[in-house]
């Protein structure tokens, strides 16, 4: 049993939770298309704990103390995350109000102290001096071309931290335009992480930008221009 299976059973009770929360409140509000367990568990659960199994994670496993999810949604990959690392502060970022507002309750049920949602732009919350360059590790799940995502990332990561991006098949076109961004915004593609996921063997791909010095002041540019005006 692959790694991240194996953090998922130890803690099924907790997704098992997370799971019907997910589902009573897609009822109202869209949160994912995917709601038979047979399918979450595997597309969203495992998929969110694929990072452990990368060597970059691994190495720095013992020194992670603060954890960023951008672009979270339905809390992805953030909350799985956060249910296997009880002793890792995680801060859950999100565009939309609504989502925050399930993703606080989900905390509240599951007895998540040590994660909080909080609604910002990517762009506005890595100009905050509360969270610029104050996290060991940045997460984000299908949420943008890697060039714009590395601006919505990487001001947020410590110098001698790292961004992971999870993507999917498709991610050789991006990672040239990607390592560009990288290199203007402080660090640099450091690893490209491929796996399959399910039995259906869905390829999946965790790339890793380090940041190795501080990202320069220009960066985020304003909200929406990074994603009109990729780097």
């Amino acid at each position: 049993m692959r790694e991240a299976e194996i953090l998922f059973r130890d803690h099924e009770s907790e997704f098992r939770k997370f799971f019907e929360l997910l589902v009573t409140w897609n009822e109202r509000m869209n949160l994912t298309a995917i709601t038979a367990w047979d399918d979450v568990w595997v597309k969203h659960f495992v998929d969110s704990l694929l990072v452990v199994e990368t060597d970059e994670w691994k190495q720095r496993r013992q020194q992670l103390r603060r954890v960023a999810d951008v672009g979270t949604g339905a809390g992805f990959p953030g909350i799985p995350l956060a249910i296997c690392m009880p002793d890792v502060e995680f801060v859950l970022f999100d565009s939309l109000q609504k989502r925050v507002h399930f993703l606080s309750h989900v905390c509240a049920e599951l007895g998540l102290r040590h994660v909080r949602a909080v609604h910002g732009r990517a762009e506005d919350v890595g100009r905050d001096n509360a969270y610029r360059n104050r996290f060991d590790a940045v997460v984000s799940r299908a949420v943008a071309r890697l060039n714009i995502l590395a601006e919505y990332t990487m001001p947020l990561a410590a110098v001698g931290g790292a961004v992971y991006a999870y993507k999917g098949p498709g991610v050789d076109e991006e990672l040239a335009e990607g390592t560009r961004a990288a290199a203007l915004l402080g660090g640099a593609v450091t690893g490209i992480h491929r796996t399959t996921l399910g039995e259906e063997r869905a390829e999946r791909t965790i790339v890793v930008m380090v940041q190795q010095k501080p990202t320069p002041k220009a960066y985020p540019r304003k909200s929406g221009i990074p994603k009109k005006q990729p780097l």
